[in-house]
């Protein structure tokens, strides 16, 4: 698939999960408000957030898009990243919204479960994980850390989900068999569940404070560019080699030593062969930006 097709499911993939949160956040504060269910309510509440979170993810995503510019030399990758940033931070705020309303439940009468609450809540989960499964791999396909950032926003809300599944059968259960301890099954449900929220996303924010900090990709990332720049037999050794994100791309900055006898034309043919077998190989690169340094044969 080419560049403009992969860009385009992406968008169409954000597209989809923005109007998928919306109509599931009216859905569970609707159903939640007229059933008396909390636990949808809080679930919906919680879906407004990642109306946000997929409102920010597409548009960072448009802007990413853009090509470079004077004013951005090395175009706009890093707004996919700051989106990132975004819904995890809104994840963190859920994480905190559903142990508060877990936590608040012990001390309050459980309210009477509803099958039509319960029903919307088997909906949401199946919907949430079928949207995650097509984000991720398609998120992943382009290296669009939004829309990846969107896909996790859909995990938490399968988790969310799953919750509320549990919570409001376990609910159901325990008034078919007068079981009255098991109305609260749905608060030590929403417990796990922020454990989980909360702990993607803080790896989703780790991630990307990493790319906003510049952080170098991974040895073995530097390792395989250093060897397929040593096939290049101009090439005799490498001075320095450095890489980093810039959103859904990767910038490679290097100082190579080739022989100091070269031209300037036979210079610039080597510093396209760079290029060139890097490109190639790890798609994700988009920019190479290269210095030669002289190299003589009595150097070791």
């Amino acid at each position: 698939m080419d560049e403009q097709g992969a860009n385009s499911n992406a968008l169409i993939a954000g597209w989809i999960s923005l109007i998928s949160n919306i109509v599931l956040t009216i859905l569970k504060i609707v159903i939640g408000t007229v059933f008396h269910s909390p636990v949808l309510l809080a679930d919906g509440y919680h879906n407004a957030g990642d109306v946000v979170a997929s409102a920010a993810a597409l548009t960072s995503m448009r802007i990413s898009k853009r090509p470079a510019d004077e004013e951005h030399p090395y175009g706009h990758g890093k707004a996919e990243v700051i989106s990132s940033a975004i819904v995890a931070i809104i994840l963190g705020l859920a994480a905190f919204y559903i142990a508060y309303e877990s936590i608040s439940a012990f001390f309050k009468e459980p309210e009477k479960a509803s099958l039509i609450a319960f029903i919307t809540a088997i909906i949401s989960l199946v919907w949430k994980q079928i949207l995650y499964v097509y984000t991720i791999r398609i998120g992943k396909s382009t290296n669009s850390k939004g829309l990846i950032a969107t896909a996790y926003d859909h995990l938490a809300d399968v988790y969310a989900s799953l919750a509320a599944v549990l919570g409001i059968g376990l609910a159901l259960i325990g008034e078919v068999y007068d079981i009255h301890i098991l109305a609260y099954g749905d608060p030590i449900a929403g417990i796990i569940v922020t454990t989980l929220v909360f702990k993607l996303a803080y790896g989703m924010g780790i991630e990307a404070l990493d790319t906003l900090m510049e952080k170098s990709v991974s040895r073995e990332r530097l390792d395989s560019f250093a060897s397929l720049i040593l096939t290049v037999p101009e090439v005799k050794r490498i001075d320095r080699l450095r890489a980093r994100e810039h959103g859904h791309y990767v910038l490679v900055d290097l100082r190579v030593g080739v022989p100091g006898g070269k031209t300037i034309q036979e210079g610039h043919d080597i510093i396209r062969k760079i290029k060139k077998i890097i490109i190639e190989n790890h798609h994700d690169v988009d920019e190479v930006l290269i210095h030669l340094n002289p190299w003589y044969d009595n150097e070791k």
